[in-house]
């Protein structure tokens, strides 16, 4: 079947950069709800973002202990962001029978924080669109999505939590936004590429990332995120799972990400990086290397700043056999006092 006709790059880009604020609309019975767990209330909202006259929803989750009230003592807001090829709640809030504490939803609802997760336009239940959700888009997204989280829980501020672009997302969002960010974690973050053998690979389709604004993306290209630098580091049952959650959302996903981080790197600029930063590497992620990350974390201009290699993970550091080291590094690093950016 011949593929429709898609918008040009630059197109995208000048339609990107109208967004206008968010419209906040609250409570959405339309969504799926998190996972139940005992101890903990969920719920979920849209966010709505304009573009070109356009209203994009985008499809938010929270998750935290006790229902909200009046006159509760104000909690540490955790917004997680998603990468390229899952949405947010296979990435954030996997259970999987016989196996604990994969959902970080949960894990750090349980450590007493207000935890937030969005699916980006083109992803997951959000509006899907003929753009290509790129990271500027991103960072649209994030604006809209911090927007309603300020309206709900009265927190001018959130720590942030990126996974792979979802990293470059969030690092790009604290350069333009930097009063909105506590501090932020970047796993499986890409700087250069540079010595990237997963971009090297990648970098083969950049023709088709420019001219196709969607990609497919079937049960065996998930599987391959958990395999392709080295099979084991990730419980299999775990993978199932995390594959048929999120099949559920179709077969195909925007490819701006992809595009960005094979032509386009590098995306953020460290030293506009005012916040505390943990960057967070699984020991055989292909996605980037050791040196790419020193010189990204060389140039960071607070000195609260944390490097972390997770031993016997590899891309996904997050549903990883090492889940729990992850963790327990990220939570030792949000509990620091804090020191707001400013800007």
């Amino acid at each position: 079947m011949a593929e429709a006709p898609q918008p040009r790059r630059r197109d995208i880009l000048s339609a990107t950069a109208l967004v206008g604020a968010a419209l906040l609309t609250g409570a959405a019975a339309d969504l799926p709800l998190p996972e139940a767990s005992p101890g903990l209330w969920a719920a979920r909202y849209w966010a709505t973002k304009r573009r070109d006259g356009q209203d994009i929803r985008l499809a938010m989750y929270r998750k935290r202990a006790g229902v909200p009230a009046p006159g509760d003592a104000p909690r540490p807001v955790l917004l997680l962001v998603h990468g390229s090829s899952p949405a947010a709640l296979a990435s954030f809030d996997l259970s999987v029978p016989g196996h604990d504490d994969y959902s970080l939803m949960t894990v750090f609802a349980r450590f007493g924080y207000d935890v937030w997760a969005l699916d980006h336009e083109g992803y997951g239940r959000s509006t899907r669109t003929d753009a290509n959700s790129d990271i500027a888009s991103g960072v649209h997204d994030l604006i809209a999505a911090t927007d309603l989280i300020r309206n709900e829980t009265g927190q001018p501020t959130a720590h942030l939590l990126g996974e792979s672009s979802g990293a470059i997302r969030a690092a790009a969002f604290a350069t333009e936004k930097p009063g909105r960010v506590g501090r932020l974690v970047l796993a499986a973050f890409t700087y250069t590429g540079a010595g990237s053998p997963t971009l090297a690979k990648r970098a083969e389709q950049t023709e088709y990332f420019r001219t196709h604004n969607h990609r497919p993306r079937d049960r065996a290209m998930l599987e391959s995120i958990f395999t392709r630098d080295r099979p084991g580091t990730t419980d299999p049952e775990v993978v199932r799972a995390f594959v048929d959650k999120e099949m559920v959302n179709g077969d195909t996903v925007p490819t701006g990400t992809y595009l960005d981080m094979t032509a386009h790197l590098p995306l953020v600029d460290p030293a506009r990086v005012l916040c505390p930063v943990l960057l967070a590497k699984g020991e055989h992620d292909g996605i980037s290397t050791l040196e790419d990350l020193q010189a990204f974390f060389a140039k960071l201009p607070n000195g609260d700043r944390q490097l972390s290699v997770i031993k016997g993970a590899a891309h996904s550091v997050i549903i990883s056999r090492s889940h729990k080291a992850f963790q327990h590094v990220v939570q030792a690093f949000l509990s620091m006092p804090d020191t707001p950016a400013t800007g």
